[in-house]
């Protein structure tokens, strides 16, 4: 059963499946390659293969139909959980800062696929 509450979020959230590269803000190494499930201006949701503690930030490389480079981004763990037990993991990001292009581009995205 879904969410039956007040809808809280501020950003209109699109369902879209767009690569990411993901790691911990502080390791240098250790990326790893996923797809989103859901983006807006404000996050997204990312399947991931381990989970992240809530406050962890991650630099995040996605690709989106509306630019031929990847846009960098930083988020924020709001949530990860277990899917497939030691397999699979739900995690939601906040962006933490989001210049006015990348916007644009996210915005766009979202826009699209809110209309299919």
């Amino acid at each position: 059963m879904g969410y039956t509450g007040t809808e809280r979020r501020r950003h209109s959230r699109a369902s879209g499946r767009f690569i990411v590269s993901y790691r911990i803000l502080e390791e240098q190494d250790n990326t790893d390659i996923s797809q989103t499930k859901n983006i807006s201006l404000g996050g997204m949701l990312l399947t991931t293969n381990r989970h992240f503690e809530r406050g962890t930030n991650l630099i995040l490389d996605i690709r989106l139909p509306f630019d031929p480079n990847p846009i960098m981004l930083v988020g924020k763990v709001i949530e990860s959980k277990e899917i497939t037990k030691n397999l699979i993991y739900d995690t939601r990001l906040e962006f933490l800062a989001v210049d006015d292009r990348h916007k644009k581009i996210i915005g766009e995205t979202v826009d699209y696929y809110l209309k299919k």
